[in-house]
């Protein structure tokens, strides 16, 4: 059978031996149905998750999805399972069935590199952006591939990377009772937990192997011991798994101060040049592709951290979690 999907070449891609980062699909046919899309996914699974695990990240581009209901249609012809959102920072709002806002943080804020989730055990292994509304200027949303960062990282700074493996990482950050829309990690207790009782809280944040201190006005969570660098099975290579660079340069809000976000997984603080110097490999090593509405990203959580950039509204981008 032929494959519906056509793979095309962008300005933005890099070319790695022997892929191109990310890949991007368009439709063979000139005008095709969103019924279609949906159906020609279903129809070449594994077309579309060999590609997947090989460059990491798709982009759809061309495709009649148009609205979030567009969206959620075509989340849920790719037959994941999906993720519910415990334990992540950022605030969202649910739109309709699996899709959500991605962070509803002020447009001028950036935020950094990280794996989805990286700071909880259990996180999505694969995660889609659409883009409803294109910014009016900026808002890309960077992609860098995990194991290159990890060589790089290796390459330069061994005796950090060592002490990463050996001891992991610790989160600390202190939540609100309520969500504030202000901060990139607005997100209160109640919205964390999906609870507003703190018993119940307790029972999940333990669950995520999370400690919580109760304090007069929200609480403060601890993470950790938890690794900084995976072992990806499937592709068999070490990943820059963590959301460390996030943390200490982004986690700063009215509760919270980054720089003692993050830590070792002994409690001793990480060296600042390093964390920027690291902050700067990301940078040199990302792809930003400027959004055009109708845009899916898929992405494997396991092979890519994401970011997001400033922007001028418009911008409307929502995402769906997937086990």
């Amino acid at each position: 059978m032929e494959i519906p999907f056509l793979e095309i070449g962008i300005p933005q891609q890099k070319h790695y031996d022997p892929f191109t980062f990310p890949s991007v699909l368009s439709p063979k046919l000139s005008s095709p149905s969103l019924a279609l899309f949906t159906d020609s996914i279903r129809a070449n699974q594994p077309y579309l998750r060999s590609l997947l695990h090989k460059t990491g990240a798709i982009l759809f581009r061309g495709f009649p999805v148009v609205s979030a209901s567009d969206f959620n249609d075509v989340v849920e012809a790719f037959g994941f399972e999906e993720l519910p959102y415990v334990g992540g920072a950022a605030p969202r709002t649910n739109v309709v069935g699996r899709v959500f806002t991605a962070n509803e943080s002020p447009p001028d804020q950036k935020i950094p590199f990280h794996h989805e989730m990286a700071q909880v055990p259990e996180f999505p292994s694969k995660l889609f952006f659409f883009c409803e509304v294109e910014p009016g200027s900026g808002g890309e949303t960077p992609l860098v591939l995990s194991h290159i960062v990890y060589e790089r990282m290796k390459e330069r700074y061994p005796d950090f990377v060592q002490r990463l493996e050996e001891h992991g990482l610790m989160y600390i950050r202190v939540l609100g009772e309520d969500d504030d829309p202000s901060s990139p990690i607005g997100r209160g207790w109640k919205s964390t937990f999906l609870t507003k009782d703190k018993s119940v809280a307790e029972e999940r944040a333990a669950k995520l192997g999370m400690k919580l201190e109760w304090t007069e006005n929200g609480v403060k969570t601890i993470m950790g011991p938890i690794p900084a660098i995976k072992y990806d099975d499937s592709r068999q290579r070490k990943i820059w798994f963590n959301s460390m660079v996030a943390a200490y340069t982004g986690w700063k809000d009215a509760r919270n101060d980054p720089e003692k976000a993050v830590t070792f997984g002994d409690g001793k603080p990480l060296p600042a040049n390093i964390i920027y110097d690291c902050l700067k490999i990301l940078e040199e090593e990302c792809i930003a592709i400027p959004w055009q509405k109708g845009d899916v990203i898929l992405i494997d959580n396991w092979a890519v951290l994401h970011a997001r950039r400033p922007f001028n509204p418009p911008r409307q981008v929502l995402a769906s979690l997937c086990k």
